[in-house]
């Protein structure tokens, strides 16, 4: 039997094109749309052994730690560089830590704890020319994607390929719901997480950004880990076995954790959370102080705490201010004063001298021996630099800016030094 063969006009294979694209055959239809498509790594890759490379130059920073005469400075997303700071006048870049996704960490002897995408490691850092990885909790933490542009939605995310390691934009067809949309993800600026698309018939469902990651802070034997709206429980009394213990849901976005003796103050999007650790296990809820919604780092010396709270980010605060909060009665934070600021960030305080990170208006030392009259007794004020957060230890202050990581000794406040600048960005 002979084969007929069809031949097709351009107008006919248009037609059957535009067909293909927008049919509603079996109740189905696709649309096209240009979207933030994400471009994943294996969960394979992600957890390889973390390999040590010999140091080299800070090109973004994210958090600063200090332990011992150790500086870690993690590298947004990528690692961990570490410096020998035995001598602040003159620190020495040492080594960098490959752990991809790595934004927070924590140092308790030997032993460096980080998150690695959703889930946290500890590395045996004895030999900081070959860590070794001594143990892992798998999926701890919630599957997180990365900032990206508001311009465009986000494709569907498929979390068994992997973790999303960076966005590329291109056209893309997906299937419509029965409510003729499409199950996309959008940006909220004013809470700042991704959120999916409501209106296309779809459960809630909320998932972190870069700048909600792990927060993290060791007390004794326990590790202390917050991320998006919880806070995780880790006792850590054999380093090569960690068990995860008491999860808290605190139903805020939560931002920053410090300790104060027998307290616990979580910094959240619209106030702070206190939390008595007596039994450091068992964290348990004792009172909070509520603001607007705004990013909220605090640090807390002789019942009062320090708040800076920030506009203009994606928090949605509208002021720039520092607040101090009297703490005398432990079950009710009282407001004592705000103070006006420009653009605070991260702060920190010793012994009655407060630092605060001013962002462009740069690092402010004052005397805080009067909480009633901060304004009054400025110490100091760096300028000619962004200003982001600060560790004071020792008489000596490690302040993070832009452009790079400045030290400073303190030990005479009325004589305040630069003791060394690490360059950030620098080529």
């Amino acid at each position: 039997m002979k084969t007929k063969k069809l031949f097709l006009t351009a107008p006919m294979i248009l037609i059957l094109m535009l067909s293909i694209v927008s049919c509603k055959d079996s109740s189905i239809e696709f649309r096209k749309y240009t979207a933030n498509v994400p471009q994943y790594l294996s969960y394979d890759e992600m957890r390889k052994p973390v390999k040590s490379t010999a140091g080299f130059a800070i090109e973004t920073a994210g958090k600063i730690y200090i332990q011992g005469n150790y500086l870690f400075v993690n590298e947004k997303y990528k690692g961990i560089h570490v410096f020998d700071n035995s001598n602040p006048s003159s620190p020495v870049n040492l080594a960098f830590l490959d752990i991809p996704g790595n934004v927070d960490l924590a140092v308790k002897g030997n032993f460096l704890y980080a998150d690695n995408y959703v889930d946290l490691i500890v590395l045996d850092i004895s030999n900081l020319n070959s860590p070794v990885e001594v143990a892992r909790i798998k999926d701890i933490f919630p599957y997180t994607i990365p900032e990206t542009s508001e311009i465009y939605p986000i494709s569907n995310i498929d979390q068994e390929q992997g973790v999303i390691v960076g966005w590329q934009v291109k056209e893309v067809t997906e299937e419509l719901n029965s409510n003729g949309m499409m199950p996309y993800y959008f940006f909220d600026k004013g809470t700042g997480i991704f959120m999916m698309n409501e209106s296309a018939g779809m459960p809630n469902r909320t998932v972190g950004i870069g700048g909600s990651m792990a927060r993290f802070i060791i007390n004794g034997d326990q590790f202390y880990g917050l991320n998006q709206s919880n806070m995780q429980v880790i006792n850590i009394t054999e380093p090569s076995n960690p068990v995860a213990g008491t999860k808290i849901e605190m139903s805020r976005v939560v931002e920053t954790v410090f300790i104060d003796g027998l307290n616990l103050f979580v910094g959240t999007q619209t106030g702070m959370l206190i939390y008595d650790i007596s039994s450091p296990a068992t964290p348990v809820y004792k009172s909070e102080y509520n603001h607007f919604q705004s990013c909220d780092p605090v640090v807390v010396q002789d019942n009062y705490a320090y708040v800076t709270l920030r506009a203009g980010n994606r928090c949605g605060n509208w002021q720039n201010v520092m607040e101090v909060i009297d703490l005398k009665d432990i079950m009710n934070p009282v407001l004592m004063k705000s103070y006006s600021m420009s653009e605070p960030y991260g702060l920190g305080i010793d012994n009655k001298t407060l630092f605060v990170c001013d962002g462009q208006a740069g690092l402010k030392i004052y005397d805080a021996t009067d909480p009633l009259r901060i304004d009054l007794h400025m110490l100091k004020n760096y300028t000619n630099l962004k200003a982001l957060d600060v560790i004071p230890f020792g008489k000596v202050l490690i302040m993070i800016a832009e452009d790079g990581i400045y030290q400073y000794s303190y030990s005479d406040v009325l004589n305040i030094q630069e003791l060394s600048k690490i360059p950030i960005g620098t080529k």
